[in-house]
């Protein structure tokens, strides 16, 4: 069989740099039909997804097919691949090397792969390749179970530190840093910001966010500190640049952010502290103070609430002011004393007892519930369709009614007249 011509997305291509371990000519020698069909499907979807992407995915299969041709020579199309090949590999991917060139790959590398294979599989049934698979190969119980860790984020007292800290710093890091603080951008984003970037709209400036990592643009409102600060970097600035923000005359990078940050994170004595940790501290301090989770994921660019709602899983003042609530309810269970002796004749401070716990008389004993603790069960009994009585309850229902009326429990009084003149009416 003859290898496939590989001109059109060859490692050497654009975003596709030569793999450690397989290329695409090695994997055609063995199976021309599988690299070729991979191929086809990576040239596909570059026209759709971002060049990053499209490498990602362009690495792991590679990965996958380097796999086959090394353990499986009998192998020549995805068409004689089958389930016990895949079972295989996912024995084998906990065994190889990941970035430190040691195994294992971790869980979320594995997940990833996985995940991306299931997709490639799914994609060219759907698409009707000749060489598709003749079934499901991938499901979802092959795929390991994510973690899923809360956003790390800075508290209040650390966040405070660093800024105190930027404020003294030199004026473009803290521009930087007050940017990312103040506005929960990326730090792509902050990166890429062109030159005329700030507008002034509705009386108020505006930071103007293109097209990134979600494909959708937005507005973020600037705060004035921010305006002055953009406008004192602008006034001292040397170059034509078109960035919002440069460093020594150069465009910013993310790798000169995170020096900065670390370099004020020290400062402010509070450890290493990672760009993305600003983006999350911003939106758990908005949800903190009431913003909507509507206007969070319009100012942080997600799409979904479901992005915006693990900041929500965070907002521990929310939950603590949730829990003081009803926090003294609570200890009303723990705190106070039980209603009755056990020979039930009551204690010395019965009558201060009576008041601290409103006792409803039952019919053979008392509800000593706490009076803040609502009950939907109160009176069902007597309230139930199946319920039924006569004048031999009579004395029972006059003592309650007579206990209710001491205690000022008006509704309950109404419910015993009414069932004593309903048993005096139902009488001969």
């Amino acid at each position: 069989m003859t290898a496939p011509a590989l001109t059109t997305a060859e490692s050497s291509a654009p975003g596709r740099p030569r793999p450690r371990e397989f290329d695409w000519s090695q994997i055609a020698e063995t199976a021309p039909v599988l690299a070729a069909t991979m191929l086809r499907y990576l040239d596909q979807i570059s026209l759709s997804l971002r060049p990053a992407s499209v490498q990602r995915t362009d690495g792991m299969l590679r990965g996958f097919a380097g796999w086959l041709t090394a353990n499986h020579s009998d192998i020549g199309a995805l068409v004689d691949v089958d389930r016990s090949h895949i079972e295989a590999f996912k024995q084998y991917l906990p065994t190889r090397a990941g970035k430190s060139g040691r195994p294992p790959l971790s869980p979320q590398t594995i997940r990833m792969t996985l995940g991306t294979l299931r997709t490639f599989f799914e994609r060219v049934s759907e698409w009707d390749y000749p060489d598709a698979p003749r079934r499901v190969l991938i499901f979802n119980g092959d795929l390991p179970t994510p973690d899923d860790p809360l956003p790390k984020f800075l508290t209040d007292p650390d966040a405070a530190k660093l800024m105190r800290a930027a404020a003294g710093a030199e004026p473009t890091q803290r521009l930087v840093i007050e940017m990312l603080a103040r506005t929960g951008l990326r730090v792509g984003e902050l990166c890429a910001l062109t030159s005329d970037a700030v507008v002034r709209m509705n009386g108020r400036h505006w930071l103007r966010v293109p097209i990134g990592k979600l494909h959708n643009d937005r507005y973020v409102p600037l705060h004035p500190q921010l305006v002055e600060l953009l406008e004192i970097h602008r006034a001292g600035r040397g170059d034509d640049i078109d960035r919002l923000i440069t460093w020594k005359g150069r465009p910013l990078n993310r790798h000169q952010i995170t020096r900065i940050l670390n370099r004020v994170a020290k400062t402010a004595g509070i450890g290493h502290v990672h760009p993305h940790q600003l983006r999350h501290t911003l939106a758990t301090q908005a949800i903190n103070r009431g913003m909507s989770l509507e206007a969070v994921a319009a100012m942080l660019g997600h799409k979904t609430l479901r992005m915006t709602l693990v900041y929500a899983r965070v907002a521990d003042q929310t939950v603590a002011d949730a829990y003081d609530r009803v926090s003294d309810q609570v200890d009303a269970l723990y705190t106070k004393p039980s209603g009755l002796r056990s020979d039930g004749t009551g204690s010395a401070g019965m009558t201060q007892l009576a008041v601290e716990y409103h006792q409803r008389m039952l019919g053979n004993g008392y509800c000593n519930r706490p009076t803040q603790l609502d009950c939907q069960f109160e009176s069902i009994c007597e309230s139930c369709a199946y319920y039924s009585t006569n004048t031999s309850f009579d004395p029972v229902l006059q003592a309650q009614r007579d206990h209710a009326a001491d205690r000022a429990q008006h509704h309950r009084v109404d419910l015993f007249e009414m069932l004593l003149n309903r048993n005096q009416q139902a009488t001969p």
